[in-house]
């Protein structure tokens, strides 16, 4: 049996007959960048998050990083976040001038670590008569929400902002400690997506959204996605060339308004692995903390002998993939930062253990069960 590790044609031919309409009606209206669809995303998609505004960008990168420049972080500025993620988080901090500081994440559910932002809080803070961090940027990584209460009272305690790196959990949501449940993307100041094809919300393309209930913020956004002009020819700052297309827009709708279905289709299969795994010793399933409703971009393991695992799965028809095999702080991109190898224990201990298993809404009980078998025979 071959299970793939994404099928991104079962995702769109279950909209083709809507996906070529669309295409269609932009051909015919040749409404290309901007416009009513991009619009209409927009709304839908600030009323998904629970956000008041919603502004669609290029890609999740764009989101990031314009979302820290309307904020005001520069040069000379640093901003906190992890090692265990795509590097986009942190190009987004260079682009804008400021300088990523990783912080250690937890052991179980592989987020940020309050604990270890406390203890690097605590010491740039202390005595320091100008201190350079001036964010937080947490990654709610694999689909789950991070420790938002206690990063948020860190984030006051210091006068911080908080900037969430969304771009994997579209849906994704977090209860917090009075009770509230909140959407990824209403938390911090700012949020970013991206609607890279392989995401839960994915486009035909590259696109991205920044959610934010700040009406300046948003303004600014709006303008540094287009050439730094609220006006045709009439630009108040330097901005960029960062526009969300409007046919990328027109396929987001029809699937937004199925994401919520195609959510739970995940963590239906998430469960199925988790109670096909749960007596096997060897393996380490998602930890799921009471406050999170998780919406399972990936499904990821932690195993002894990753790579023979993934060799041996192979071999049974079954793609798996690595995220991330090479913590950031160990890449040649950031060799001048002067990490080394030893800053981030947890993170390079799971990065040589984690095994991304086959995740998506159509995967069918059936594959889950060949993969299940399959890992249980190899350690059998």
């Amino acid at each position: 049996m071959k299970v793939p590790f994404l099928d991104l044609p079962a995702a769109n031919l279950e909209l083709e007959d809507e996906l070529v309409q669309i295409f269609r009606e932009s051909l015919r209206s040749a409404a290309f960048v901007g416009g009513a669809q991009v619009e209409a995303f927009e709304r839908e998609f600030a009323e998904f998050c629970h956000s008041k505004h919603c502004i669609g960008v290029n890609s999740g990168t764009d989101a990031l990083r314009f979302a820290l420049i309307a904020a005001g972080i520069g040069p000379g500025d640093e901003v906190v976040t992890v090692p265990n993620t795509f590097i986009a988080t942190t190009e987004a901090i260079s682009q804008c001038g400021a300088r990523p500081v990783f912080v250690d994440v937890d052991e179980k559910t592989y987020n940020l670590s309050p604990e270890r932002l406390a203890d690097l809080l605590k010491s740039h803070f202390s005595g320091n008569p100008a201190p350079r961090i001036k964010a937080i940027m947490p990654v709610h990584l694999y689909g789950q929400p991070a420790a938002m209460d206690e990063i948020g009272e860190l984030a006051r305690q210091y006068g911080l902002k908080v900037f969430e790196d969304a771009c994997q959990a579209h849906g994704a949501v977090y209860r917090s400690q009075d009770g509230t449940a909140k959407t990824a993307g209403s938390i911090g100041v700012a949020a970013a997506f991206s609607f890279y094809p392989g995401k839960n919300l994915g486009s035909c393309g590259e696109g991205g959204a920044v959610t934010t209930d700040d009406e300046g913020l948003a303004k600014t956004i709006r303008m540094l996605r287009d050439h730094g002009q609220a006006k045709k020819y009439y630009h108040d700052l330097e901005g960029y060339n960062g526009r969300l297309h409007a046919i990328q827009a027109g396929f987001l709708r029809p699937k937004l308004r199925r994401l919520a279905a195609d959510n739970q289709r995940r963590r239906d299969a998430a469960a199925r692995y988790d109670a096909g795994l749960a007596a096997n010793p060897h393996v380490t399933t998602p930890a799921v903390p009471d406050w999170a409703t998780p919406v399972y971009h990936l499904y990821i393991i932690r195993v002894p002998r990753r790579d023979e695992l993934q060799s041996y799965l192979a071999e049974r028809g079954i793609s798996t993939g690595l995220h991330y095999p090479v913590p950031l702080h160990q890449q040649n991109a950031y060799a001048t930062m002067g990490y080394r190898t030893g800053d981030f224990p947890v993170t390079e201990k799971v990065a040589k253990e984690i095994l991304s298993l086959p995740m998506f809404p159509q995967l069918q009980a059936e594959q889950i069960d060949h993969v299940i078998s399959s890992i249980n025979a190899f350690y059998a």
